[in-house]
């Protein structure tokens, strides 16, 4: 059963260590799993890591902690090459992608040249759950802030676009995080621009934001808009429901 409109949940958590194993599913992975509707089964959750390089580790992980959550964990590596050749199918026939965090520049690059834009326009219009983490986050959006050249932030405007908006991550951690987003949207380079503290989750239903949501206490969400008459940004705290 898919979800009942096009659903994305872009954050900046998802998931902790494990107690038996490196890592489980934090509550974003587990509201994300909720949102697809599955009942009566397991649910299907696709791992991509093309952030991170597709590394094995880390999809031994995601499936490890799949295991103890009771949902069935698949692998899209696209290095070296795709598990497939019907990539389209094989993403179609999952509840819920979930994209690990990286470099989002290399990972825009690496879809484009597969051509998993389309395919991930698809499943989002078919009620398959979009989410991630970090890149996996700002992908969806139109763009935001990244560290993907270096450890001085950039900004890219090549995302997917399915929201039409900018995405700012690790708000709260990461220091240069807050003033780029505030450059960025002041200078009109991003456009309004939805931000998380680490543990926080956007909850979007077509492209309308319904919901800011955390799996840790004291952590927010923010929006960032221009004022043009100042030509300043200006932040605003969303209202956060606890997981």
């Amino acid at each position: 059963m898919p979800a009942e409109q096009p659903t994305i949940l872009a954050t900046s958590g998802g998931l902790r260590s494990g107690h038996r194993t490196f890592l489980e599913f934090g509550k974003l992975i587990h509201f994300a799993l909720d949102l697809s509707g599955v009942q009566g089964r397991k649910p299907r959750l696709c791992h991509v890591g093309t952030a991170g390089g597709d590394q094995r580790y880390m999809n031994a992980n995601m499936m490890e902690a799949g295991g103890i959550a009771g949902v069935d964990v698949s692998v899209l590596n696209l290095f070296t090459m795709p598990p497939t050749d019907d990539i389209e199918s094989f993403v179609l026939s999952h509840d819920v992608v979930w994209v690990g965090g990286g470099s989002v520049a290399n990972l825009l690059a690496v879809w484009e040249v597969h051509g998993l834009g389309p395919i991930f326009r698809k499943a989002w219009e078919a009620g398959v759950v979009l989410s991630g983490v970090s890149a996996g986050s700002l992908c969806w959006h139109a763009g935001g802030a990244t560290d993907s050249f270096g450890p001085d932030l950039r900004i890219v405007t090549n995302g997917l676009g399915f929201l039409p908006y900018g995405n700012g991550v690790h708000y709260d951690s990461e220091e240069q995080r807050r003033p780029k987003i505030h450059e960025a949207v002041a200078a009109g380079v991003l456009p309004t621009t939805y931000c998380t503290d680490d543990g926080v989750g956007l909850l979007y239903r077509g492209t309308e934001l319904v919901e800011a949501v955390t799996e840790r206490r004291g952590s927010g969400a923010y929006v960032v808009v221009r004022e043009d008459s100042s030509a300043t940004a200006q932040e605003e705290k969303l209202d956060t429901r606890l997981l």
